[in-house]
This record gives structure tokens, sequence and C-alpha cells, in this order.
């Protein structure tokens, strides 16, 4: 029976789902949140996440399955706007202001 037991932790570890990390936070446009009014997307290397609305506060919630350099993408009011972030084993928190400069939309973190 004790030679079992490091096999089911073994085979539990195997099957256990494996995030890297959690990528969340609110967007705002000057000092107003966005609402539910925008979406973000993710790219991590050549894996593309889904964009996830925001919701009515502003607010944001993507899982990512890798660690490492990727790019988010806020999209709003029919125009987009790219960050380089970065993800990591645990959550990690980009609070975001929306701004138009020369007619296009930017984003920058808070």
């Amino acid at each position: 029976m004790k030679n079992i037991v490091p096999l089911l932790v073994v085979a539990a570890i195997a099957c256990s789902p494996v995030l890297a990390g959690e990528v969340y936070g609110k967007i705002v446009e000057g000092s107003t949140s966005v609402g539910e009014a925008a979406t973000v997307a993710a790219k991590c290397g050549e894996k593309a996440y889904p964009a996830v609305k925001t919701d009515k506060s502003g607010s944001y919630h993507l899982v990512l399955n890798e660690a490492g350099k990727c790019t988010m993408t806020v999209s709003y009011k029919g125009q987009s706007a790219s960050l380089e972030i970065a993800s990591y084993d645990d959550a990690v928190q980009y609070d975001l202001v929306l701004e138009t400069k020369d007619g296009k939309l930017a984003a920058r973190r808070r």
C-alpha cells in the first residue's frame, strides 16, 4: 500500500491543468470606467486567447496558459490598442488607461 501512494500523487499532478497565471485589471478612459464597452484579448507566442468583455465596472480577467512576454489588445469604440505585458506563474494586475492621440486609441498602464 505504501508503494501506491507516491504513484497516486504523481498521477494527480500529471492530470491537473497547468495554468501559468491570470491577468486582470480595470480599464478607464480618462478617469471614467469603460463599463461593458471594451474587450480584452491576448497573444503569447503563437497562442492566441479570445477576447473577453469588460464588466459593468470596466474590469476584465484572462487566464493564460504560459508565462512570458505577451501582447494584450484592448478594443473600444471601434478601435484597438495593443501593449506588451508579462504573464507570470501567479496572477498579475494590469490597470489600463485608454487615451485617443491623433485620432488613434492608445493604452497605457495606470
